[in-house]
């Protein structure tokens, strides 16, 4: 088997284990109720999706106990919290590359699935980078550090809008319909 056809064969594989997991996943937000009196209403709530006055938003929740630096403390608690969006952040694109996938099928439109999935971590890796540090809370009885890491949407719109790499009809799948496959993740609310 020469390289490319190991390539495609990795690619589809990838493909079908993402589609999978994808298909299992359902619901992006997880419940989480830590039930930590005096806590800020996010670390009780969570790592999530949600739709508020701010607008359509990935939060990431991380944290990290004592360890006698609090700088490697602050910065662990942070890299967690940016973890936890990109945990988020991959489960709704892995939702949008198969609705996208799904809809391209239907219209007999020809794609390479290996491409599409390559396409969707560029954009994700994209947008990491710009998942910020929007709050930090200590809990007095434990010294556990909690981060929380925040992620717009229309960050994502913006990078989907100035990439030129990306094919061009998921260019404009996601730019129509990623706000209700957002709205879906988080069950309407």
């Amino acid at each position: 088997m020469d390289r490319a056809e190991s390539q495609i064969k990795a690619w589809s594989l990838l493909t079908l284990f993402l589609l999978t997991l994808a298909g299992c996943s359902g619901k992006t937000v997880v419940e989480s109720d830590l039930n930590i009196k005096g806590a800020p209403d996010w670390v009780n709530e969570g790592t999530q999706i949600l739709k508020n006055k701010n607008g359509r938003l990935f939060h990431g929740v991380g944290s990290a106990p004592a360890m006698g630096s609090e700088s490697l403390q602050l910065s662990t608690a942070d890299n967690r919290a940016r973890a936890e969006v990109a945990r988020v952040l991959s489960s709704y694109m892995n939702v949008i590359s198969n609705d996208y996938l799904s809809s391209a099928h239907n219209s007999d439109e020809t794609i390479s699935s290996g491409a599409i999935s390559q396409q969707i971590e560029a954009v994700t890796k994209l947008n990491l980078a710009g998942a910020k540090i929007v709050g930090r809370w200590r809990d007095p009885k434990t010294n556990m550090v909690y981060s929380l890491a925040e992620l717009d949407k229309e960050q994502i719109n913006t990078i989907v809008s100035k990439t030129d790499a990306m094919n061009s009809s998921l260019k404009e799948f996601m730019q129509s319909q990623s706000d209700s496959i957002f709205d879906r993740q988080t069950g309407g609310k």
